[in-house]
């Protein structure tokens, strides 16, 4: 105890982990064209959108999302992980040994654990008890990442170290949203991981200086709504395998997308006032159409109507109150 206040399975040597690791992601991950559409179908999108995100996923690499703000770039990832979550599930142990220290690799908030009764399966028959079978993990970082989250952190208290994300990450998906507004600089963090893109493998630090090569085996995405060319160099998109760009809807799209958010919501749809929207607050003002506004001003509208105890519906001057509600002059 006074080496390390560690309780939990016992921890497995971490070359039996990265033979795991490598054995389960070694094959590349196959969803169907139809599997694609299933998971984006609620959503929008161009035609043939899903032709751009399936190989990605498919390759297991890397993909980098980028477009204007308020079109999807975060809900497309997080589909796209609900789609990985979905596949086969990987075997992960709760935590791993090296150099005489434990690392804990299972967190409670990423990885979702499929019972397996009495320890035993009809495939394999009595299982080690220090892995767990678990869904595909997905792990999301946003403005909040620091570089300190994608090395080992130890804890002086209980003498033990928490595996940094992208290894809480491995056989599934890392997303690192609102790219470029991290606490880090995009320089730094991709220099970081420049080396693990193009090898597939990361190395990380003990506090005793012992080096340690661990697997670097899943799909990152990164979404950004800032000029891709701006943040990263040539270098670095070179080692990102696809890149997509989810622009802003055309009018034909806008109105799809306003259709299907007023059904779901269970608003009545009104033509005539959604032409009155077109026309007078984005053709007349030049305003750009984002994906997002359908959605927030029906919302606006529900709550008006909720406020005047009326059944929502869509009228020309709850658009209006709706829009100077919404939109800053």
């Amino acid at each position: 105890m006074s080496r390390s206040l560690y309780v939990g399975p016992i921890p497995v040597p971490i070359h039996y982990y990265m033979r795991g690791i490598e054995l389960q992601t070694n094959q590349r991950r196959r969803v169907s064209a139809k599997q694609v559409k299933d998971a984006l179908m609620e959503l929008v999108l161009p035609e043939e959108f899903h032709r751009l995100i399936g190989p990605a996923i498919n390759s297991g690499s890397s993909l980098f999302l980028y477009g204007p703000s308020g079109n999807g770039k975060t809900t497309i990832a997080m589909a796209i992980a609900k789609l990985i979550s979905g596949t086969d599930p990987i075997w992960l142990p709760y935590a791993v040994t090296a150099g005489g220290y434990i690392i804990q690799i299972h967190d409670r908030l990423v990885h979702k654990q499929i019972n397996v009764v009495r320890g035993r399966t009809a495939e394999l028959g009595r299982i080690d008890q220090r892995w767990g079978l678990f869904e595909r993990p997905s792990v999301a970082a946003g403005g909040e990442l620091t570089l300190e989250a994608l090395d080992l952190r130890y804890d002086p208290i209980a003498k033990i170290y928490e595996a940094p994300l992208q290894m809480k990450a491995n056989g599934g998906m890392l997303l690192i949203d609102d790219f470029g507004r991290q606490q880090v600089s995009p320089a730094n963090l991709l220099n970081r991981w420049i080396v693990p893109l193009e090898s597939e493998v990361d190395y990380l630090r003990l506090q005793s200086g012992q080096t340690l090569v661990v697997p670097f085996r899943q799909l990152i995405v990164f979404s950004t709504n800032l000029d891709p060319n701006e943040l990263v160099d040539d270098a670095f998109l070179r080692r990102i395998q696809i890149k997509v760009g989810v622009n802003n809807p055309d009018e034909k799209m806008f109105y799809q997308i306003f259709v299907t958010e007023a059904k779901r919501m269970n608003i009545p749809f009104d033509k005539d006032t959604f032409l009155y929207l077109l026309q007078k607050w984005y053709r007349q003002t030049g305003r750009t159409m984002q994906s997002v506004h359908p959605r927030d001003l029906l919302r606006t509208m529900q709550a008006l109507c909720e406020y005047e105890e009326d059944l929502p519906h869509m009228t020309p001057e709850l658009i209006d109150e709706a829009c100077r509600c919404y939109f800053v002059s």
